[in-house]
């Protein structure tokens, strides 16, 4: 019909142009953008990192621990424990043995049981930080685009609105229509200012869904260590510190 002939010029003009939004977005908004793909590409390879961090070291606690409850040969725990790098019950145990190995090699310490035991204790606690550490390390950056972005995301919308409404003031061009120089003055400006705010919550999404989950696997092998702490604790009073 030839009511319809429009249709499809129409709605083929309504296309997303992310290259084009960028190009004719003011300078301040263009940086909001540039800042926000940062955050998000720095939050994508720290996710993709620590989630192959947090896995490895999770399975090679749980060999780890395995071994140490089956073996009696504390010299094998040790090189196995020294093979396993990425655990951080292996790492508290290869702190606990080279502390045990200091003590027992000092005549002048073996008598002193409680101090022994608190040396030991100190040199666990230190490795159990070191560790903590290390599985902590850049999680912070991801709840600070969890909460940051979507601001920053607002603050460029508002200043793609703030220019929009500038572009209200201005007299229309020579032959268009109030209307029509109103809408096209108005229109790429909010369009600027949505894709920040829509870049903004890319970054943050995923940012805050990641940092939930790493904290949790993060508590779960501290408390793991906490336990392996005890465990250790109570094998040395027993069979080493008698």
């Amino acid at each position: 019909m030839p009511g319809f002939s429009t249709t499809p010029s129409v709605l083929g003009a309504a296309t997303l142009d992310i290259a084009e939004l960028f190009d004719h977005a003011h300078w301040i908004v263009k940086l909001v953008m540039v800042l926000l793909a940062v955050m998000f590409v720095v939050g994508l390879y720290i996710i993709i990192y620590k989630t192959l961090y947090i896995r490895r070291a999770a399975a090679e606690s749980q060999k780890f621990t395995d071994s140490f409850w089956r073996s009696r040969d504390i010299e094998q725990i040790y090189k196995q424990a020294q093979a396993l790098r990425n655990s951080p019950i292996s790492q508290m145990f290869v702190a606990g043995y080279t502390e045990l190995a200091k003590l027992a090699s000092d005549e002048n310490l073996r008598g002193d049981r409680e101090g022994n035991l608190a040396n030991i204790e100190r040199a666990l606690r230190r490795a159990q930080t070191v560790e903590t550490t290390k599985l902590e390390s850049m999680v912070p950056f991801l709840a600070t685009t969890g909460s940051a972005a979507p601001f920053i995301g607002l603050f460029g919308t508002v200043i793609g609105i703030l220019f929009a409404f500038l572009e209200l003031g201005k007299p229309p061009e020579p032959g268009k229509k109030a209307a029509d120089a109103t809408l096209q003055a108005v229109g790429p400006h909010i369009a600027e200012a949505l894709f920040a705010t829509a870049i903004g919550l890319v970054a943050a999404i995923p940012a805050v869904m990641a940092f939930n989950y790493f904290t949790r696997r993060i508590r779960v092998l501290r408390s793991e260590m906490e336990t392996f702490e005890q465990d250790y604790l109570n094998i040395i009073k027993r069979h080493f510190l008698r």
